[in-house]
């Protein structure tokens, strides 16, 4: 069974690829490989209202272009306690609408300087539209924040990130690794779920 994704961000769809590799036959579509060439904005105050825009804008371009495909679409957020939830459902432009992985990571260490407090959660939404129906999956990990960045592997936020149950951030875990914590896994792992009850996967 073929998905579309509804991202441009090269790291999430490397992320999903392996995540839905290791339980099921789906393939993933990017937006390029299925001939979208947009990039559909994130205005929404939650992450679900950004991942249903993402899914619902791609489902009804396919429609008009007739192409009988499910896709889904994902939104993360780094949700801090000490900071009542911030950066969120902004963590990509928490510093600014570049999207500076470093810029973002400078800014919440920032905030978080003389905080004893360092308790945060990764939390992913997938949207998934198919058969014209729409729902929603939610993965989470919960872990802690470092006060400075480790590993050079992954994403965003992800040197100054560990785990609950880890000793590594996950920039400096490989992708079978980070997949044992991972918020998106989880999220995946649900969606494969379903899609395996409804006999599609």
């Amino acid at each position: 069974m073929k998905l579309i994704f509804a991202t441009n961000n090269a790291h999430k769809t490397d992320e999903v690829s392996s995540a839905i590799k290791t339980q099921t036959i789906l393939e993933i579509i990017t937006l390029r490989e299925a001939g979208i060439e947009i990039e559909i904005p994130e205005p929404y105050a939650t992450l679900e209202e950004n991942a249903s825009h993402k899914s619902r804008t791609v489902h009804a371009l396919m429609q008009e272009s007739e192409l009988a495909m499910g896709c889904f679409s994902e939104d993360t957020g780094l949700e801090v306690e000490a900071l009542n939830g911030e950066p969120g459902v902004k963590s990509a432009r928490y510093a600014g609408e570049d999207k500076s992985f470093d810029k973002n990571i400078e800014k919440l260490l920032h905030k978080l300087e003389g905080s004893s407090n360092r308790k945060a959660r990764f939390r992913a939404v997938i949207s998934l539209i198919i058969d014209d129906k729409e729902l929603l999956f939610e993965g989470v990990c919960p872990g802690t924040i470092l006060d400075h960045k480790r590993g050079g592997k992954g994403f965003g936020y992800d040197p100054v990130f560990v785990p609950d149950g880890a000793i590594h951030t996950f920039a400096e875990m490989d992708m079978i690794e980070k997949n044992k914590f991972s918020h998106r896994k989880k999220a995946i792992e649900k969606l494969v779920t379903y899609l395996s009850q409804e006999g599609l996967a």
